[in-house]
């Protein structure tokens, strides 16, 4: 018998793989934690008997994703209250 779709290992890298494609389309770090979230996902998936059902598989993703996003914001945020300005102009 089958595996479902959520327990093949290479769906979850193909799925990191287009949301950190979207990450570069759109940034803000929000793509980029899911797709580091979901890039785990499959590796704890390669591991040889590691079968978590479907809730289990869910939560796993959503807590790596929201340390990845939560590391990501630590490391590239500016700190609280500050906001970019420019002094030139790219034209002068």
């Amino acid at each position: 018998m089958a595996d479902p779709f959520w327990l093949t290992w290479w769906i979850w890298l193909a799925a990191a793989l287009a949301l950190g494609i979207f990450e570069v389309v759109l940034p803000g770090f929000i793509f980029l934690g899911f797709a580091i979230g979901a890039a785990i996902t499959g590796l704890i998936l390669v591991i040889p008997g590691v079968v978590p059902p479907l809730s289990i598989l869910l939560l796993i993703f959503a807590i790596l994703s929201l340390a990845a996003w939560l590391g990501l914001r630590r490391m590239f945020a500016r700190p609280h209250g500050q906001v970019k300005t420019f002094e030139h102009d790219i034209n002068d």
